[in-house]
């Protein structure tokens, strides 16, 4: 990138506005392509679909890691772009790509060697097992390509490459789309459950390439011919650095979902149906905020490394701000509209019934669980990482799970759903607090900080 990135130049507002914007196809992509294979493969029989539901935690598992990855790269290539320290962000994205098809390839080998036991553990036997591993042999030799494919967006848009970022998502969404149909079925190479792996193996790696090509001859960030031991492990222990506490937090998620969805169960069938598809809608409200939030970290990281402190407080004021009253505007939404939207998901009435609860109590904790994630992006652009992984531990270990407790104690379906509205608000309400506090004691622009360890 020649010029200055609108990050550090453009007024607050509208650069996360347009950013948010050029990410919303990119974050309607990554949930596509498993929607895409899930459709597809459906089509096959319910064989096929079960296997696809066991391969789901492991990949979504193998994710965290490589997003908690991306983040370490994302955070320092941002610290180093907002510096003006193009060579030093050339080896860190040198190096960091050096170190993720490192751990993607010995994952993959990994994942492979012990495939069959990994499965186990989930309660896949029987005739379930051998499309699992049709699907997940391809997958875990192309593991790399969606590392690659992962991490090389967060880094176009911590260059502030939102745009470009959003359109090689979606086209490797409607290049998945395309090979789908075209490897699963007999009109085509007809592999059945393993042609949803190559299919989107094949086009993550055309995506991959495209944004190896993007990074070095539109931003002129590789520099392999400067690199040796000394600075692939300096480069690679700062990256870690970021990425250990990402991956702690990413993770801390499914267990999370996983204790409050067993709890659930002791509700029975209705209560896991109607929480479930009532999740499925919830998404719906997190998208533009989502896609907000994927630029709003590198927009801090660059100005947090151009000593522009000012601004990221300006950054805190607009997101949060955005977050609260567009999740408020939601939470209105879900409370009237519940009776109607349930009616396109069952037509049973006491599904229907959970769901509205659901819809009428949860979301009006949206907008503080959106303030309580936009203040791990803070903590970990203002260069204090493991201040996002204790936010997450705070929000599941100390307050969902306990509350959910509480609530299966008690017997009440409703309490559970409160339980979490009351984790959302005390998460969001405190990290608000501690960011403000952070931000609060930022140096007049310019100043250097001591770099906190």
């Amino acid at each position: 990138m020649t010029k200055k990135s609108n990050y550090l130049t453009g007024t607050i507002g509208s650069t996360m506005l347009k950013t948010a914007l050029a990410m919303l196809p990119g974050t309607i992509a990554v949930s596509g392509y498993n929607l895409a294979d899930t459709y597809f493969v459906a089509k096959l029989g319910t064989l096929p679909l079960a296997a696809m539901g066991f391969t789901f935690p492991v990949i979504m598992l193998i994710n965290c890691i490589f997003h908690g990855l991306g983040v370490g790269v994302m955070a320092t290539v941002a610290h180093a772009v907002g510096g003006d320290k193009r060579k030093k962000a050339a080896k860190l994205v040198s190096s960091g790509m050096i170190l993720i098809v490192a751990v993607a390839t010995l994952l993959g080998i990994i994942g492979y060697s012990c495939m069959g036991w990994t499965f186990a553990q989930f309660g896949a036997h029987g005739d379930v097992v051998n499309p699992i591993n049709e699907y997940m042999t391809i997958w875990y030799l192309g593991c790399a390509t969606a590392a690659v494919a992962m991490v090389g967006n967060s880094l176009l848009v911590a260059v502030g490459d939102s745009k470009l970022g959003g359109l090689l998502m979606m086209l490797g969404l409607v290049m998945n789309v395309i090979l789908d149909p075209l490897f699963i079925f007999d009109w085509g190479f007809g592999l059945g459950i393993a042609g949803a792996a190559a299919a989107t193996v094949i086009s993550q790696l055309c995506g991959s390439c495209l944004i190896i090509l993007a990074l070095g001859r539109r931003h002129n960030l590789w520099n392999f011919k400067a690199l040796n031991k000394r600075v692939v492990r300096s480069a690679a222990k700062q990256i870690i650095r970021f990425a250990i506490p990402a991956m702690l937090g990413m993770v801390l998620m499914p267990i999370g979902n996983g204790v409050v969805t067993r709890i659930v169960a002791s509700f029975g069938d209705a209560a896991v149906a109607g929480t479930a598809a009532a999740g499925r809608l919830e998404a719906l409200a997190f998208m533009l905020p989502m896609s907000l939030g994927i630029g709003l970290m590198p927009m801090i990281a660059q100005n947090y490394g151009a000593r522009l402190y000012s601004r990221i407080n300006q950054c805190r004021h607009f997101a949060m701000r955005f977050a609260f009253f567009y999740e408020i505007f939601m939470a209105a939404v879900y409370f009237i509209a519940a009776p109607y939207l349930v009616g396109f998901f069952t037509e049973d009435a006491e599904v229907a019934r959970i769901m509205t609860a659901y819809l009428r109590i949860v979301p009006w904790g949206f907008g503080l669980i959106e303030i309580h994630r936009y203040c791990g992006f803070f903590f970990t652009g203002c260069n204090y990482p493991h201040g996002s992984a204790w936010l997450s531990a705070l929000r599941i270990l100390a307050l969902l799970i306990p509350f959910s407790l509480l609530a299966l104690f008690l017997g009440s379906l409703n309490g559970l759903f409160v339980a979490r509205l009351l984790a959302d608000l005390l998460a969001g309400l405190i990290g608000w607090l501690l960011v403000v506090r952070m931000t609060g004691r930022l140096p007049a622009d310019g100043e250097v900080i001591v770099r906190r360890q």
